[in-house]
Formats: C-alpha cells, structure tokens, sequence
C-alpha cells in the first residue's frame, strides 16, 4: 500500500480491500480530501 499526497490531491495504490480500509479510515479524520492534502504537506 503506497500513498502519494501532493499539492494537487492524493493517490492511493494498492489492492482494492486496502483502498477501502484505508479510506475508512481518513474518513474518520477529515472530512473532505483538501484537509487530509493540507494537513500532510504542510509538514
């Protein structure tokens, strides 16, 4: 499972069962894909 966030968005690889858990996951997080992208690449 690999994630790439830059400053356009996120890019998620992997199997799809992965995609999904992991999904499910930031879901819980953020709210909307322009927080999880602004949250990760301010660091």
């Amino acid at each position: 499972m690999k994630v790439y966030v830059t400053d356009k968005g996120v890019t998620l690889v992997g199997k799809a069962w992965q995609v999904k858990a992991l999904l499910k996951q930031y879901m819980k997080r953020y709210e909307t894909v322009e927080q999880w992208r602004d949250s990760t690449t301010k660091r």
